[in-house]
Parts: C-alpha cells; sequence; structure tokens
C-alpha cells in the first residue's frame, strides 16, 4: 500500500502521541525531531515493500520465461509465494 508524504506524517505523530500517552517512551530528544524519525523510519519501510513487489514481480516474469509462459500457473498465487520467500530472505515483515 502506497502512503502518501501526509498520511506518514500524520501516522508518525500518532504513533509517538500514543507511545508517549501510555508513557511507553521518555523523549530525550525535541518531538520534532522524533517525529522526523518514526516518519523516516515509517517511509523507509514502505520503500523496502515496494522494492520487495518489484523484484517479486521481475523473478515471476523469469520464472515464466524460463517455464516457456505456462499459462495454466496462477499468477497471483505464484507472485505471492515468490513476495514471501523475498521477504523471509530480507527479513521483511509484510
Amino acid at each position: 500500500m502506497r502512503l502518501k508524504e501526509e498520511q506518514i506524517a500524520r501516522l508518525s505523530e500518532k504513533v509517538l502521541t500514543d507511545l508517549a500517552a501510555k508513557s511507553l517512551i521518555s523523549l530525550k530528544k525535541e518531538r520534532g525531531i522524533v517525529a522526523t524519525a518514526i516518519r523516516a523510519t515509517i517511509a523507509a519501510d514502505i520503500n523496502k515493500e515496494l522494492q520487495l513487489e518489484k523484484d517479486a514481480e521481475l523473478l515471476l516474469e523469469q520464472t515464466l520465461r524460463a517455464m516457456g509462459g505456462n499459462a495454466d500457473i496462477d499468477r497471483h498465487k505464484m507472485l505471492r509465494m515468490i513476495k514471501e520467500k523475498l521477504a523471509k530472505e530480507r527479513k521483511i515483515v509484510l
């Protein structure tokens, strides 16, 4: 799922507010700095997932070409399996 920058910013603020309200964190830096770090972490995670999706699509196409373009294969199911395998290898939680 692709989030817009403003959605990521709101999400990071919500995460920070909820963690602070439940006393799960104590800020050692200015709130804005922490929110920016959370925002960057979320954006990086989204980018990793997008790259995983692209790599899975490429691997699927290569696999299908190697198999002779077999039309009997469920592309969606095979793509999901490839994504899960790549995610496990790269230690990405989907």
